[in-house]
């Protein structure tokens, strides 16, 4: 497995069982807190290490070794890392601009808004390659599993459905990767 997706997900599962093991003080201080409430600028980038539970932990870590190992390759550890944290920073961007607009006082956490710019990524890069899905098993293109759950988390977010989960923050994770790809391609293939 490429260092960068190894580094992520191990940081991820070693702050889950420090989360675990302690009294809140890591949620209270490293969850993303809507402004007005418990925000600091740090929690951007932090919240994307703490998880709800350790399903959650398992669905990310999946998703972050599923998709990202075959990004690393291709871009390389730094790009990799970069595009990983864009992703993970317009995810929180989003979010807060959601918080702000609903009134929601719940902080957020977990590394979905970067998977899910990792997911768009891989359906750019990798657009036939096959897909499983869980439930139900079945195999799709990746351009096309990436279409659909967008669309799906859309709905999700618009309508309210599956409260407890950041749907706009996803879509915040995909709209920041897709803005990056489309920085780089317009503007040539430099290294980051």
């Amino acid at each position: 497995m490429p260092r960068v997706t190894q580094a992520l997900i191990i940081a991820n599962a070693l702050a889950f069982f420090m989360q675990a093991a302690g009294s809140g003080a890591l949620f209270t201080t490293f969850a993303l807190w809507p402004v007005g409430e418990q925000f600091a600028p740090w929690q951007v980038v932090t919240y994307a290490f703490l998880h709800g539970s350790v399903s959650h932990l398992v669905f990310n870590m999946f998703g972050l070794y599923m998709f990202g190992q075959d990004l690393e390759r291709v871009w390389g550890p730094r790009r990799y890392l970069l595009y990983y944290t864009v992703s993970v920073v317009s995810a929180a961007v989003v979010q807060l601009a959601f918080a702000a607009w609903s009134g929601s006082p719940f902080p957020t956490v977990g590394a979905s808004g970067g998977v899910f710019g990792l997911l768009l990524a891989f359906a750019l890069y990798f657009p036939q390659r096959r897909v499983m899905l869980l439930i139900p098993p079945i195999p799709m293109p990746a351009w096309l599993f990436a279409t659909l759950y967008g669309m799906v988390e859309l709905v999700l977010g618009v309508t309210g459905t599956a409260s407890g989960v950041a749907h706009f923050g996803h879509l915040g994770g995909m709209l920041g990767g897709g803005l990056l790809i489309w920085h780089w391609r317009t503007n040539g293939r430099r290294r980051a």
